[in-house]
Formats: C-alpha cells, structure tokens, sequence
C-alpha cells in the first residue's frame, strides 16, 4: 500500500510539474514576425503575382527569424493571390513553387522551438474572384467576397487541408470583413445575388428590397455573415487540431460589424493591427478571458515602436510586426538593423531594429560593432 501510495504521489508531482511547465510555456512573450507575400508586383491589382516569391528558402526564412529572436513565425498558407505555400494541397501552389515551403518551415521552425502560423485571408482571394464572378465584388486589393455557404465550405476545407498537410501551429486569419469594408465608414452592400440568399438564410426571412433594407438592418446582417464565418472556421480548426491556435488580426477591432462579437472572446489570439496603445487597451474588455493581445509595428500604421513596444511589453501585449521582402523573398540579414543606431533607420527598418532589441533584450541604444 505504502508503495502505490509513493508512487501515486510521484505521479501527481509529475502531473503537476507538466502542468506548470505548460502555463509556462502558454504565457511565453509573443515574439513574431512576417516576411509579407501578399502584397507585390505583377498581378492584376495590388496583390503579388502568383509565383512572386516561388523560390523562397525555407531554411534561409526560419533562419532569419531565429536570428531576429522570433519564437513566432507568422507564415503563408494561402495568400491574397489565391495560391497556396504548400504542396499538394487542394487550393493550386504558387506557380513555380520550388520548395514545399510552409510544409518545411514548420519542421524547421519547430527544430529551433518556435511556431508557425498560416495566414488565410478571409475577405479577399484574387483567385476566388475571377473563377466565380457572381459570388464576388470583382477582384479588388481590398475585401470583395460575401461570405456566402459555397465560399465558407471552400475556406474551411482549405484551413483543413493546411493544417493536415503543414502540422503549423496555428491559422493567422486576415480581413475577416463584409465585402468593401477594412476602415468605418463602410460602403453599403450591393446585395448581390449570393447576398439576397444569404439574406434568407441568416436573417430568417426573405430579402425585401434594396430599397427597405436600413442602416440598422444592414449591421445586423453584416454582423450576423461575419459570426457565422467565423464558428465554421473556428469549428473546423479545433475539430481538425484541437490545440491548433486561432489568431485573428485587425485593424479596426471597435468596429460597429465585430465589437462585442462571439469571435473575440472566443478566439486566441487577437491583433491590433492598428497598433495604437489605446486601441490595444481599451479593446481588453470584449475579450475572452484566455485570448492573448498583441499589438503591430508596421510602416501603414504610422505607430513609433519606441514607445508602443515598451507599452506593449509593460502590459504584458505580444509583438509582431510584418513587411514586404526587399531582397528576393527576404529581408536584410539581422545584423543589419543591430549596426545602426535606430534613430539612423526610419520605416520599417526602424520597426525591426526595436523589436530585435526588444526580442533580444538588448538596450535600445545596444549597436553591434
């Protein structure tokens, strides 16, 4: 008796060491970045042309990243072009895709102990666009796509399929917005076809007429495409892989169509795109009590990382920050940003230059001779 007893008690200090070592790990600073592959040259609007970047090195990217001081790589399963950074997947590679680049980056990044997430955007896929007109706004570089039945199938066994072929740690979802929306005010829906039905199916009743649907109306539906957008994908990341991480980013998170929303208390990870101290401060409230905030240096958002980082890192905030490569499918090396006083770089350079000192806890006047 004396013995189960013993070795029980060795078990339960087990457990529970395990359990300590997994809240741990859970509230580990988030440290991320993204090498940008949406945003370039070539394609028929503002996005990437399909193969802008095909020969990218995985080894060489998770390399970087490790070197920035990144335990968080935030990644491309499908970009806004519409193809994919994985092979044989049912959404078609980047054409050209020289390595199967998300695939080996979670196994390289997981070598060197950081996580990798797959972006998804939800509100516009160029690709979406052209091969099915009628449930599309066009093919604009902003959200075009109602989130209609046939479109949400199509993205939810897209999330499946990545994290199946991938094992990435999480799904990055991009522009969860109604069609023409990313800023307040919105342009009004065009209730399109697909929209007249969806109309039916969310609101419970027929469509009345362009003519009789209010602003009030309006919301409550917009509200209502996104909500239900929304638990698809969360319903299929979580059946797919149940510690798989949701991180949603926006850059208007008080805004009228997701304020107070199911999704953000239910999601993991939420982003202030937007970047701004106040943003990321008062948006805690509408939060779940496990969904973890991180803020965002970018060069569109205009925020001095000198002082959102170390606001950020005071109220225990995640860090992130992303821009388009400059050199091939990359960026500089490291050591770049950390010979250069950070007063000397402006942009994005500037951007990076703080959060490797911040990632690596090196002062901020730290330069490398």
């Amino acid at each position: 008796m004396k013995k189960i007893q013993f070795l029980l008690f060795i078990l339960f200090i087990f457990v529970l060491s395990g359990c300590s070592d997994y809240s741990k790990e859970s509230e580990q600073p988030i440290k991320a970045y993204d090498i940008d592959f949406n945003w370039g040259e070539g394609g028929p609007n503002g996005f990437a042309a399909p193969g802008l970047w095909a020969d990218a090195n995985p080894a060489d990217h998770v390399n970087w990243y490790a070197d920035l001081g990144c335990n968080v790589i935030q990644s491309f399963a499908v970009s806004c072009n519409g193809y994919a950074w994985y092979k044989n997947g049912i959404v078609p590679e980047q054409p050209g895709l020289k390595y199967d680049f998300l695939t080996e980056q979670v196994k390289l990044a997981h070598q060197k102990n950081m996580k990798v997430f797959g972006y998804f955007c939800a509100g516009s896929n160029t690709r979406w666009g052209l091969e099915h007109p009628g449930l599309s706004y066009g093919i604009p570089s902003n959200p075009h796509i109602p989130y209609t039945s046939t479109y949400i199938d199509f993205l939810c066994a897209s999330i499946r399929d990545a994290i199946k072929k991938t094992n990435m740690d999480g799904v990055f979802i991009d522009w969860l917005w109604n069609p023409g929306a990313t800023m307040e005010p919105y342009p009004p829906l065009k209730w399109l076809d697909c929209e007249k039905m969806m109309y039916r199916e969310l609101m419970k009743r027929p469509f009345p007429g362009k003519e009789k649907i209010t602003p009030e109306v309006e919301l409550q539906f917009r509200r209502k495409a996104i909500d239900r957008c929304w638990k698809k994908i969360r319903a299929t990341v979580k059946k797919t892989k149940p510690d798989c991480i949701i991180w949603l980013t926006s850059c208007q998170l008080t805004s009228k169509d997701i304020a107070g929303s199911d999704m953000l208390k239910q999601v993991d990870w939420v982003l202030n795109e937007a970047g701004d101290i106040a943003t990321t401060e008062s948006v805690r409230k509408m939060l779940g009590s496990h969904t973890r905030l991180v803020t965002c240096l970018a060069n569109w958002n205009g925020q001095d990382p000198a002082k959102v980082i170390p606001a950020a890192i005071r109220a225990n905030v995640g860090l992130y920050g992303f821009t388009k490569p400059v050199s091939g499918s990359l960026m500089p090396p490291v050591d770049y940003y950390l010979s250069k006083p950070v007063d000397s770089l402006k942009g994005d350079e500037r951007n990076i230059a703080v959060l490797v000192r911040a990632f690596k806890n090196l002062p901020d006047d730290y330069v490398k001779k």
